[in-house]
């Protein structure tokens, strides 16, 4: 637990000094990692998984259109979406590692 607790909080640090696309890249990616390791600790049931990929599936799309909307790049606001949105992910994926279904 003080190993995910230090890993959260080296990937918050590091996400504080990028740019904001680059925080949104390194974001997905920490929630990725963070999906993985529940599935291979079998915090994650096969259900959970899915709908947490679908979800981030989906957030990844609409990223990808907002950006080839606005010449490559997000607006302020699709980037406060988009934070807001991981922000529920991120919430989504604690909840299924620590709620009492197990694989």
């Amino acid at each position: 637990m003080k190993n995910v607790i230090l890993a959260i909080a080296a990937a918050a640090l590091l996400a504080a000094s990028l740019p904001a696309d680059q925080k949104i890249a390194a974001r997905k990616e920490n929630q990725q990692d963070r999906i993985a390791q529940g599935v291979k600790s079998g915090q994650l049931t096969a259900g959970e998984t899915a709908r947490l990929e679908t979800k981030e599936s989906k957030l990844n799309n609409e990223t990808r259109t907002d950006r080839a909307a606005n010449g490559g790049k997000l607006t302020g606001a699709e980037k406060r979406q988009v934070n807001r949105q991981q922000n529920r992910l991120s919430t989504d994926i604690y909840k299924d590692k620590h709620n009492s279904a197990v694989q």
